[in-house]
């Protein structure tokens, strides 16, 4: 069957309307292109970008902002001819170049009127440089031909905030910038997470002080050579070395035949003083009765003196060879401490024979030591009995402070030294005698006025740096180095009291800065 005319009629109809309607969706997206496109590139944006662009060339911020009274501040973006920031208030314009020259940094200037350069005759520029240690540095610019030329050296670091006044034979003008030459980019958390602690310069002691090598040595003032003071044959011993004796313990036994004579001599004074005394007592009775006339008492009581006289001389005997005056035995010798101490050497045994000046022990009280030290004839003046000192181990980490007890008064004529010493406790025995030691003399001690942390102190080009905390970071400040001690170091110029700086952990500061994190740039 073939369609009708009706129905072929309306299929067209529906494909014309189908048509229309896409043309005119098609027609709509054009025409609104063209309208965003007219309002992008139209009179108002035309007239924003103008105002931008004056804004910026004014030294003020994209929305047309300018600095009160003339004053802008830039951040190096415009370049002048010679290369230098440009700094621009309406017709007039200033160049302004940090040039390296000979080693030496100094400002350049170029005066600008509408762009075209003019002669700095009748002009002047100065630039005031206010560093983050708080040094402040004026620079005055001298016209010189074309240009003006600054008569000071900008120190490294260039790393300051700037102000810049001047006046033209047409007009004043005032700028501000400043510059981060150096700076070594940290947060507070990246300072914190690598445990660098940050301190503040401040006024401290410090202490002068100088070193000199010694030596721990038993002291001998508290030290003992026992010799036995007889000869005779070792019947025993009861000490041993390093043992620990106390004050009249016996050390050893010996059998010796000079003891045995002595102690025999006392005990027949002893008999005869009895024999005397009783025929003193008897003739002094039958003189009282007057039987016996007084001749007889008299040479009876001369008798009892000398016998007297005779048991002391044998007691006294016995003490000097240091026997006991009773003893059970009259040959037997103890030889006794004399004091607390350690036994610290030992030269004795069982059955051995000893002579009477053999050294068969020798005990030293450890509680005390000296330190002992060789002073050159040039630092004797400042070794004085009485100063201050501070001993350090040279083998383990132990300190102990004392003072100077003695200087010797004679230099020794291979040495060229004098001998002097420092008297140390020793509670727990750490100093031994034999070890090596550091004496560490402390000759003055005064108040500086600026000091930082020992460990703040860094080195840069062979030059001392403390690395000063700026907002995001730290900057490596040259400084002076005065005196110093185990802690405080002084500062001669460069720093100021009161400026956080990297104490601890500064050479992480510094390992940052190796990596290339700061740039130098002038």
């Amino acid at each position: 069957m073939k369609p009708s005319f009706s129905s072929l009629s309306a299929g067209k109809s529906g494909r014309k309307q189908f048509f229309a309607i896409a043309a005119l969706v098609v027609a709509g997206i054009v025409i609104g292109a063209l309208i965003l496109s007219y309002g992008s590139s139209g009179p108002a944006s035309e007239e924003h970008s103008e105002h931008a662009e004056e804004a910026e060339g004014k030294g003020g911020d994209s929305h047309g902002h300018s600095e009160e009274e003339g004053e802008h501040e830039s951040e190096a973006q415009a370049k002048g001819p010679n290369g230098g920031q440009r700094f621009v208030d309406g017709d007039f314009a200033l160049e302004l170049l940090l040039a390296e020259e000979g080693g030496e940094p100094r400002f350049k200037a170029w005066l600008y009127t509408k762009n075209t350069i003019t002669t700095p005759s009748g002009s002047s520029v100065s630039i005031s440089l206010t560093r983050p240690s708080g040094e402040r540095q004026e620079i005055k610019l001298i016209p010189r031909g074309d240009l003006l030329e600054g008569e000071q050296v900008v120190a490294e670091p260039h790393v300051f905030e700037a102000a810049v006044t001047g006046r033209t034979p047409k007009q004043s003008f005032k700028f501000a910038f400043s510059r981060e030459e150096g700076k070594v980019e940290m947060s507070d958390a990246q300072i914190q997470s690598s445990g660098i602690a940050v301190e503040t310069s401040a006024a401290a002691r410090i202490r002068t002080a100088q070193q000199f090598p010694g030596e721990i040595r038993f002291n001998e003032d508290r030290t003992a050579h026992i010799v036995p003071r007889v000869s005779g044959v070792v019947d025993g011993v009861s000490a041993n070395l390093g043992q620990q004796v106390q004050q009249g313990q016996v050390l050893a036994v010996i059998s010796s035949t000079a003891v045995s004579e002595v102690r025999a001599e006392l005990q027949a004074a002893q008999k005869r003083r009895e024999l005397a005394k009783t025929t003193y007592e008897r003739e002094k009775s039958l003189w009282e009765e007057k039987i016996s006339p007084q001749q007889d008492v008299l040479q009876a009581q001369q008798t009892l003196r000398e016998a007297e006289i005779a048991v002391a001389n044998a007691t006294q005997k016995l003490l000097a060879l240091g026997a006991a005056p009773e003893s059970s035995a009259l040959g037997r010798f103890e030889l006794r401490a004399p004091f607390d101490g350690v036994v610290v050497e030992k030269h004795i045994a069982q059955g051995e024979a000893v002579r009477e000046d053999s050294n068969v022990f020798t005990i030293s009280d450890l509680s005390t030591v000296w330190a002992e030290m060789s002073i050159s004839a040039r630092d004797l003046p400042q070794v004085r009995v009485g100063e201050k000192v501070v001993v350090r181990s040279g083998a383990f980490d132990a300190t102990a402070k004392g003072s100077v007890s003695y200087v010797g008064v004679l230099i020794g004529e291979q040495t060229r030294t004098a001998r002097a010493r420092v008297t140390l406790a020793n509670p727990q025995g750490a100093w031994r005698p034999g070890l090596y030691v550091n004496v560490e003399v402390v000759a003055e001690e005064k108040m500086a006025p600026v000091t930082v942390s020992s460990s703040a102190i860094q080195t840069i080009d062979e030059k001392p740096v403390v690395f000063v905390k700026t907002r995001g970071g730290f900057i490596p400040q040259p400084v002076q180095l005065g005196r110093s001690d185990e802690r405080r170091v002084e500062i001669v110029s460069g720093l100021r009291a009161g400026v956080p700086y990297a104490a601890t952990g500064s050479f992480i500061v510094k390992s940052e800065q190796g990596k290339g994190s700061a740039t130098h740039a002038h």
